[in-house]
């Protein structure tokens, strides 16, 4: 069941219950703990409030209720995940950006940290991972391209065929097409990162873990996208 409305203020399922998938149309970060408070913590978020999976992943999907909140789930085989489409993420110039230095803080606490966004609509794609405090590879490409390409091409990178260059495209192609030709990732690429690096979401299920609660607590303000200001002259 997923939450619902009680006297003006928003009721989470208190019954444990176990793993649901997710991460279509989302972002989340796994981080390899089973100490979901310390995660909490580290994420510098308040007000937390217990929930299941089922109120928790309906919750962050919910077109109302998803923008502002986050659902940090119990652990999975070692990994804590949190979820939501308000995570802050990767930017090109002209941004602030947030998203770097929430890895990086949960880096110092946790020794694998990881960072999947995977959003159709927007065309936006990504992943991130950071191991024992140091950033291993950062992606993340948007209808504009490539916004992110850090550190080392990955052997998970390699095992889906695709090129960097293809990515960003190639020009003056001979053969069929003979023009431009961009590459995009799609959804179940950045599932097969998450498979590789640590759990593919999407396959989340009932005996993956024995039932427990997480906590649904709001997307902090200073997550929210910003745009760099201009110095005046």
């Amino acid at each position: 069941m997923s939450p619902r409305m009680g006297k003006k203020r928003v009721l989470y399922g208190l019954a444990p219950d176990t793993p649901h998938g997710f991460g279509y149309e989302m972002s989340w970060i796994a981080v390899l703990t089973s100490d979901t408070e310390a995660v909490l913590d580290a994420l510098g978020v308040d007000g937390e409030t217990a929930s299941n999976w089922n109120s928790g992943i309906g919750t962050v999907y919910d077109h109302w209720l998803g923008p502002e909140r986050v659902f940090v789930s119990p652990p999975v085989d070692g990994w804590t995940f949190v979820v939501s489409v308000a995570l802050p993420h990767p930017v090109g110039p002209g941004y602030i950006d947030k998203c770097t230095p929430l890895l990086v803080r949960l880096a110092r606490k946790f020794v694998d940290v990881q960072y999947y966004f995977s959003y159709p609509a927007l065309d936006f794609y990504s992943w991130v991972r950071f191991r024992d405090g140091q950033l291993v590879r950062a992606f993340a490409s948007t209808a504009q391209g490539v916004i992110w390409s850090k550190g080392r091409y990955t052997r998970a990178e390699q095992a889906l065929g695709l090129k960097l260059f293809e990515f960003r495209g190639v020009r003056g192609r001979e053969g069929d097409a003979g023009s431009e030709i961009l590459m995009s990732p799609t959804e179940e690429q950045v599932m097969q990162i998450a498979r590789s690096w640590s759990r593919d979401p999407t396959t989340l299920s009932a005996s993956d873990a024995s039932p427990a609660l997480g906590y649904i607590t709001h997307a902090p303000l200073v997550w929210r996208t910003e745009r760099v200001r201009k110095s005046a002259a």
